[in-house]
C-alpha cells in the first residue's frame, strides 16, 4: 500500500507509541476487527464500537499514528486497513503476541 497523508512512516514509530496503542480494550477490538474481517479492510461505518463517533475518532488517530491502520478516502467515508506487514516488520511477533492473548477474552463490544 503506498502512504497516505494519514500514515506515518512505520520507521519513526517507537516502542512506547506501539505499546500505548495496544494499550486500550477498544483499540484492541478495532484491530482485532481489521485482522479477522477477511478482506483486510473496513470502512469506519462498519467497525462495531461501544464509544461515540467522536471517541472512535481518537481511538483511529491514535491507532493511525502508531503506524497500525492506514486509511484511504472512500467517497463520504473513509476505508481503514491494517498495516500489518509494515508493522511486523518494525515490532516483529508484537501485533500477533497481543491479539493471540486476547483470544477467548471478552471484547470492549460485548
Amino acid at each position: 500500500m503506498s502512504e497516505t497523508e494519514h500514515e506515518v512512516p512505520i520507521t519513526e514509530v517507537d516502542l512506547t507509541t506501539a505499546l500505548h496503542a495496544l494499550a486500550d480494550p477498544v483499540r484492541l477490538d478495532i484491530l482485532r476487527q481489521l485482522a479477522t474481517c477477511g478482506g483486510g479492510d473496513l470502512r469506519c461505518g462498519e467497525l462495531v464500537m461501544p464509544v461515540s463517533k467522536s471517541t472512535t475518532t481518537h481511538h483511529l488517530k491514535i491507532l493511525t499514528k502508531a503506524g497500525l491502520l492506514a486509511e484511504r478516502p472512500e467517497g463520504t467515508s473513509k476505508r481503514l486497513s491494517l498495516r500489518r506487514a509494515e508493522f511486523d516488520e518494525r515490532f516483529p511477533g508484537l501485533l500477533d503476541s497481543v491479539l493471540t492473548a486476547m483470544k477467548g477474552q471478552p471484547t470492549a463490544t460485548t
